[in-house]
């Protein structure tokens, strides 16, 4: 395959995967995600097409850094501290359970993967932030192609019996042990950006501008590691960049930027970029390892946030909505709020949301290097 069509192949597919979720049931219940995945790893697993693995790494390699920006300019910092103290300490305490889960679980099975410290901080990530935080953080701490897309898939199919239980009898188990939710004061604004599944052409200009603004924040951040450093240090760029865009963010016309949607649609890039490189052939050597692995650290830092809830008091519907917020984020909000049938939940849910794009990064790459033999 040529070098045109296959970036055109792995920069366009996502539009026909968002298209095709919103017409098409079966799309709509997989997910632009897993479709996005399912289709690049075919795309790099066909007979007779060969694909350029450097051009897809360096696809990969830039979707990531330019989502991050992307998608955390549409936060408010300090909105934060206007949380009630009951959403603000459960979603500290959820990403507390979260780092001592993912370092619990790698150290119990650092014998069998020389990435298992790798692992645990991109579930921290992931756990406490999203995909962008624990690809991010694959890419700093250069884990191997089949780890990341085999951690990627896990985290889709665990995550996916963890949202049915959220879903179904979650808040009647919550109740037995944790308070019911009082009357709250919360806000009526939800962030557009966050509601916004494809891009309205009025939004346009916007897209364009926030696109150059990250641009230029992720070749600032690659400057300043090449000045301080001398080179390219992945870990270093990231963290700068993550900083940079939270700073951009208390400019209220960079957090009014339609931004988010563009971000999500990057990650999207990036998940048919690293699924072109995934060896079919290989990843069924580590799979069961790594989905258990998964689904360990998922049973572990979610059981550790609810004993943690009951020790402090916090009530059930805050606990399950922060929970979805670090596990899941902003985009799995209104479902579960609706199921806990509690519209006071949604603003508190989609800020955590936010929150947790902001620290996973940080959290991940943390524990990681602590972990590190």
């Amino acid at each position: 395959m040529s070098g045109p069509l296959q970036v055109l192949a792995l920069v366009g597919f996502p539009a026909l995967a968002l298209l095709a979720a919103r017409h098409v049931k079966q799309v709509a219940w997989l997910g632009p995600v897993v479709v996005c995945y399912a289709f690049g790893i075919l795309l790099g697993n066909v007979p007779g097409v060969v694909l350029s693995e450097r051009l897809s790494l360096s696809v990969s390699e830039a979707a990531v850094p330019l989502a991050i920006p992307l998608l955390l300019f549409s936060t408010d910092v300090r909105r934060w501290w206007r949380l009630a103290r009951s959403t603000l300490l459960s979603f500290v305490l959820a990403c507390g359970s979260a780092m001592a889960g993912s370092a619990l679980v790698g150290l119990m099975v650092r014998e069998r993967s020389d990435e298992w410290w790798k692992m645990s901080g991109m579930l921290v990530g992931v756990y406490t932030g999203g995909t962008a935080n624990m690809n991010a953080i694959g890419l700093a701490l250069r884990v191997r192609e089949e780890t990341l897309i085999l951690l990627n898939t896990a985290d889709i199919v665990v995550g996916a019996v963890y949202l049915l239980f959220l879903v179904t009898v979650a808040q009647r188990i919550a109740l037995k042990f944790l308070p019911p939710f009082p009357t709250a004061t919360g806000w009526d604004d939800a962030p557009e950006q966050v509601r916004t599944a494809l891009f309205p052409r009025r939004q346009v200009g916007g897209m364009v501008l926030a696109l150059l603004l990250a641009a230029v924040l992720v070749g600032l951040s690659v400057g300043a590691s090449q000045v301080v450093l001398g080179g390219l240090e992945p870990p270093v760029v990231l963290l700068v960049l993550t900083s940079a865009s939270l700073a951009a963010s208390f400019h209220p016309a960079v957090r009014h930027l339609p931004s988010y949607a563009l971000g999500d649609y990057a990650l999207l890039v990036f998940c048919v970029a690293v699924g072109t490189l995934a060896d079919a052939s290989r990843l069924g050597e580590a799979s069961l390892f790594v989905f258990a692995f998964c689904a360990a650290v998922v049973g572990v830092s979610v059981g550790l946030h609810f004993a943690l809830a009951a020790l402090f008091r916090i009530d059930a519907d805050t606990a399950l909505i922060t929970s979805t917020a670090t596990i899941f984020g902003p985009p799995f909000i209104g479902p579960v709020a609706r199921a806990l049938r509690n519209r006071e939940l949604v603003v508190s849910g989609l800020t955590t949301g936010l929150m947790g794009y902001a620290v996973g990064t940080y959290l991940g790459l943390g524990v990681a290097w602590l972990l590190r033999p």
